[in-house]
């Protein structure tokens, strides 16, 4: 990190980029929160926008500097307390004839903070969809707080520090083994798919689950999610450029075309196998592809995106129907949209990569042999293997010490009520009187 006058151009670009991904949170709470009934709608969108506070507190403190910071522990992790309170990302001449301070690359240290941040957010908000409904709020906040520290953290150094960067050496996944990550197919979607797995085995299905209907109660909610995740995603993947350039042109264009394409394939699965072609399907089918694209945005071509798209589309809407096989209660569909969407997008950089592209690297169908798939397999099963050990460390220790599972009939009623005290719709209509105005404001 360099002392210097920032790129206006690059620096706009950023600041837009990190808007855009901030508001990805909110995005996952209608696209979560239109997927649930409606007596726990409340709880499951609070449980995605308190990440934004959790992650904050942590990412200001210690989290930036864990994930940026100079290698310790054999490179694990980040120094925790280099950046500490993003202490060193302040000072300088911030106006002025000669502005100068820090940088990370040609933007301020602190927007990339900042827009880093927005990733750690959204992924721990990710995790909720498995355990919808079922529970409680105040062991979510605890299990998010030790979830970003103890997995994502980590994890994201080892993918999303470079060398050179912010410290000299970064972390091992992308710099040592050379597994091609450009916007967080390993660190967000495996590491959050495999946690939202292993959450929900712990704490259990929904009471009446797979008997019981429990469709999403909001169609319109779940589409507008899926359109600002859709459009948040530009920002999360062209803005990892961390330039106004032809990378991020690259990134942006692909991005498009998976969300597209995937979306597509989706529909023509449904269609198929159900005889009809949803809506749910469409904002589902667009997010598998938006998940798969993730990290190989920057190393394939818009065909080879495209076919990625259309994979994760297919899988995607037919590995949904994994968790009625094997009984386990993913309320939401994480584990088959963002654990598989991840596995598929990141293996198949090691197929479909293009050494035309900025990653700069051929996979199996341009000539450039098993390598990249192998380094690609190794990142995806290292992730998975730490992501659910821990994960099941912290969700089994919760459990032991305080509970996790909410109380059958507060279950029953709706964790709105119980949680919150709270309704999301209320339907009673006024009849004036000594409480107040009644319809229409005529007492």
């Amino acid at each position: 990190m360099n002392l210097g006058a920032p790129d206006t151009g690059d620096t706009a670009w950023l600041l837009v980029c990190t808007a855009m991904v901030l508001l990805m949170t909110p995005g996952l709470a209608f696209f979560y929160g239109g997927m649930v009934r409606s007596k726990s709608v409340l709880n499951m969108m609070m449980m995605s926008l308190s990440a934004i506070a959790v992650v904050w507190l942590l990412w200001l403190v210690f989290g930036f500097s864990m994930v940026f910071g100079d290698n310790v522990i054999g490179g694990w992790i980040g120094d925790p307390l280099q950046f500490a309170g993003l202490g060193d990302l302040l000072g300088g001449t911030y106006s002025g004839a000669s502005v100068s301070i820090p940088l990370v690359g040609t933007v301020p240290a602190l927007v990339f903070a900042a827009f880093q941040a927005g990733f750690a957010m959204v992924t721990v908000a990710l995790i909720s969809g498995a355990v919808a409904d079922r529970m409680r709020f105040v062991p979510w906040i605890l299990f998010a707080g030790l979830w970003a520290t103890l997995v994502y953290f980590p994890v994201a150094h080892w993918v999303f520090s470079l060398d050179g960067l912010t410290s000299a050496t970064g972390g091992w996944i992308s710099n040592r083994l050379g597994a091609i990550d450009f916007a967080g197919g390993t660190a967000v979607e495996i590491n959050a798919g495999m946690a939202g797995l292993v959450l929900a085995l712990v704490v259990g299905n929904r009471r009446g689950w797979p008997r019981e209907a429990m469709r999403p109660h909001n169609l319109p909610a779940v589409m507008l999610g899926a359109g600002l995740l859709w459009f948040g995603w530009f920002g999360f993947n062209a803005g990892s450029a961390l330039a106004a350039d032809g990378v991020a042109a690259v990134a942006l264009v692909n991005t498009l075309g998976a969300g597209a394409m995937s979306m597509a394939a989706w529909l023509i699965v449904e269609k198929i196998r159900d005889g009809k072609a949803t809506s749910f399907g469409a904002a589902s089918g667009v997010v598998a592809g938006l998940v798969a694209i993730t990290p190989s945005c920057t190393a394939v071509t818009p065909i080879g995106a495209a076919g990625i798209g259309i994979a994760a589309g297919a899988l995607c809407a037919l590995a949904i129907g994994l968790k009625y096989r094997f009984g386990y209660d993913d309320s939401l569909d994480v584990v088959g949209v963002h654990l598989v969407g991840g596995i598929v997008g990141t293996l198949m950089i090691g197929l479909l990569a293009s050494a035309d592209m900025p990653a700069g690297v051929d996979g199996l169908l341009y000539g450039g042999g098993l390598h990249q798939l192998l380094v690609q397999f190794v990142a995806v099963v290292v992730v998975m293997v730490y992501t659910g050990v821990v994960t099941a460390l912290i969700a089994l220790g919760l459990k032991a010490v305080m509970g996790v599972r909410a109380d059958a009939q507060h279950e029953a009623d709706g964790l709105d009520e119980h949680e919150h005290a709270e309704s999301a719709y209320d339907f009673a209509v006024g009849h004036g009187g000594s409480g107040g105005p009644g319809l229409f404001g005529k007492g």
